[in-house]
C-alpha cells in the first residue's frame, strides 16, 4: 500500500495558556551580572539556579553544612589533582577544617613526594619511555618504598607511613606537600594501590607484602571514615577507576553494619564524565537517600573555585 501526498489536518490542534505550563527555565533562576569588585560569595550567588549552576551552589552548601555540623568531609584525590598544582589550595582547606580525611591512589603519593623533595614532578613519558628511563628516578623509588616498608612494619598504613616520612624529613618544598600537611594536622590519609600501576612498583625495593598489607589496612581505615559520613560529603576528584570502586565497597560495608548514610552527599569532579565515578560515586550510593552531583570541569579551575566558594560561605 502506497501512501498519498496528504497534509496533516491541524485544525483541531489543542493549545493552552503559556503561563499554565510547568517550565524548567525561569527568569527568577537566571544569572545576574555582578560588580567587578564583588567578592567570591557574590559571584557564586550570581550563578543561574539552573543545571550545573544550581548543582555547584548545592555542593558548596553541603560542604559548608557538613563542616558546621561536624558531618565530615572526605576528599578522594587522583594524581592529576596533585600534579596540576593544587596542593596549596588543598592545604588551606585542611587548615580551615574543610577536610576530615583524604583518600588517594598510588600515583598521588608519588607526585606529592616528588614535589616535596625537589619542587617538581610529572615526567615526560613519551620522551622517557623509548630509552628506558621512564619511572626510574632513584629517590622516588628508593625512598618511597623504604618509607612504605618501614611504616607497614610498624603497623601503619601506606598513607600514614608516607605522610609521617615527608613531615619528619621536611624536604626543601615540604610546605607544598599535602602529605606533610596531613601529618602536621593529624588528618588521616589512605592510599589505595593497584599493584603494577605505579612507577615505584618497578623498583627492586618494592615489596608486594608491604604494599598489599599497607593498602588493605588503609582500605579498612577508609571504610571507617566513610561510615562517619551520615551527614557528610564525599568528593571524588580525578580518579576514574580505583577510588570509585573502593568507595562503593566502603559504602557497602557501612550499610552492612546498619549505618544508613541517609544524609550522604557525593560529588564527582572531573573534566570528563566517566562511567565508574558517575555510577559508583554519584548514583548508586545515593539512590535511596542523599544527593549525588557531577561537576564537570578542569581541576585546576574548579577546585580553587570550589575552595573559594566554601570559604566565602563558611561562618
Amino acid at each position: 500500500m502506497r501512501f498519498p501526498y496528504r497534509e496533516f489536518d491541524l485544525s483541531g490542534v489543542e493549545t493552552y495558556p503559556l503561563k499554565s505550563r510547568a517550565s524548567k527555565a525561569r527568569a527568577t533562576d537566571f544569572g545576574r551580572p555582578i560588580d567587578p569588585h564583588a567578592a567570591v560569595g557574590a559571584f557564586v550567588d550570581s550563578l543561574p539556579d539552573i543545571l550545573a549552576g544550581a548543582d555547584f551552589k548545592a555542593v558548596v552548601h553541603a560542604i559548608v553544612d557538613a563542616k558546621r555540623a561536624d558531618g565530615g568531609i572526605v576528599w578522594g584525590l587522583g594524581a592529576h589533582v596533585i600534579k596540576t598544582g593544587l596542593g596549596p589550595v588543598l592545604i588551606d582547606l585542611m587548615e580551615r577544617g574543610f577536610v576530615s580525611a583524604i583518600a588517594v591512589n598510588g600515583a598521588a603519593i608519588i607526585h606529592d613526594f616528588e614535589v616535596a623533595l625537589v619542587g617538581a614532578t610529572s615526567e615526560d613519558v613519551d620522551e622517557a619511555l623509548g630509552p628506558g628511563r621512564f619511572g626510574m628516578a632513584d629517590e622516588t623509588g628508593r625512598l618511597l618504598n623504604a618509607a612504605i616498608c618501614d611504616g607497614v612494619a610498624k603497623g601503619l598504613g601506606i598513607g600514614q607511613a608516607v605522610s609521617r616520612y615527608v613531615h619528619d624529613k621536611q624536604p626543601q618544598f615540604a610546605r607544598a606537600s599535602v602529605l606533610a600537611a596531613a601529618a602536621r594536622l593529624d588528618i588521616p590519609v589512605t592510599v589505595h594501590v593497584a599493584i603494577g600501576t605505579d612507577i615505584i612498583h618497578m623498583h627492586p625495593a618494592a615489596s608486594g607484602a608491604a604494599l598489599g598489607e599497607g593498602s588493605l589496612r588503609d582500605f579498612r581505615y577508609f571504610v571507617s571514615n566513610v561510615a562517619r559520613l551520615e551527614r557528610g560529603v564525599y568528593l571524588n576528584c580525578g580518579s576514574a577507576v580505583v577510588l570509585p570502586e573502593v568507595f562503593l565497597k566502603a559504602v557497602a560495608l557501612a550499610r552492612n553494619a546498619r549505618i544508613a548514610l541517609a544524609g550522604l552527599t557525593t560529588v564527582n569532579l572531573d573534566f570528563v564524565r566517566h562511567y565508574r565515578p558517575q555510577t559508583n560515586v554519584v548514583a548508586r550510593p545515593t539512590a535511596a537517600s542523599g544527593r549525588g552531583y557531577a561537576l564537570i570541569g578542569h581541576h585546576e579551575i574548579m577546585i580553587p573555585l570550589l575552595a573559594a566558594a566554601v570559604k566565602a560561605g563558611s561562618p
